[in-house]
């Protein structure tokens, strides 16, 4: 009676290493969830990650970038742009960079607002016909109410792209939500008023994204061929109205070759 026991114990032992050697090469292959800084192979978000990316403002002067003086100038290592009861403005106003005309790339940068409206303008082309620092284009919106902030507006175009909580769809003469991303609202909560909020713009062929704080705010893919850009100039801007402040620090870049 003790031999088949002692086989049955020898069984068990080799069936122990077996499944002991498969499991040791599965982790191998597999590393375990919750691994420091990732989560199922993906690295976490890390909001200050500039890997890649190239400073466009040097922190000191506006050296690179072409805007009205009476309106923009550099503080505490900021573009700031600001107007003032005595000095309004009459029509929108940007300051430019004039380091290229970036076509696939991503812009990483802080803003802080006190009053109305302003955005940040990419794939944009000047309009001299209608003023000096007048600009057309794609534009991911910002204001101090945070109606608006974190969609994607066409500045002197096709208008509103995708407002905050979509992504669309825009083909000649249409424009259709094909996803909700999340209530305007809850993104809403995200945005810090009067206080530093980072924006991150991702351009990819017809593929353009918003996000802000970390959180997907906008996304749209523009199948519109004759409205369309594929490239163009990077700007921010200032809104007519009531007297206001922008402050845009810490602008980083990413062209994709």
């Amino acid at each position: 009676m003790k031999k088949p026991v002692v086989i049955a114990a020898v069984l068990l032992a080799a069936m122990l290493l077996i499944f002991t050697s498969i499991t040791q090469q599965g982790e191998a292959q597999n590393p375990p969830r919750g691994v420091a800084g990732r989560v199922n192979g993906i690295d976490q978000l890390v909001l200050n990650d500039h890997a890649g990316f190239e400073s466009i403002f040097d922190g000191k002067t506006l050296n690179g970038w072409d805007g009205d003086p009476a309106f923009w100038r550099v503080e505490n290592e900021a573009i700031v742009g600001e107007s003032t009861s005595e000095k309004p403005l009459k029509v929108n106003t940007f300051i430019i960079w004039r380091g290229g005309k970036p076509a696939d790339f991503e812009l990483k940068l802080e803003y802080r607002i006190n009053s109305t409206n302003s955005g940040v303008q990419y794939r944009s082309v000047e309009l001299p016909e209608i003023g000096k620092w007048v600009m057309k284009g794609y534009q991911a919106d910002i204001d101090f109410q945070n109606t608006y902030t974190g969609q994607l507006y066409e500045e002197r175009g096709r208008g509103f792209l995708a407002m905050r909580g979509q992504m669309t769809q825009l083909q000649t003469g249409k424009k259709q939500i094909i996803a909700n991303l999340r209530s305007s609202d809850d993104l809403k909560s995200l945005i810090k008023p009067g206080d530093w909020n980072q924006l991150h713009i991702i351009a990819r062929g017809n593929l353009l994204t918003h996000i802000l704080n970390g959180h997907l705010m906008a996304q749209t893919i523009d199948d519109d061929p004759s409205a369309r850009a594929i490239n163009g100039l990077i700007g921010f801007q200032m809104h007519v109205g009531p007297p206001m402040k922008v402050e845009f620090q810490n602008i980083k870049l990413k062209i994709m070759k």
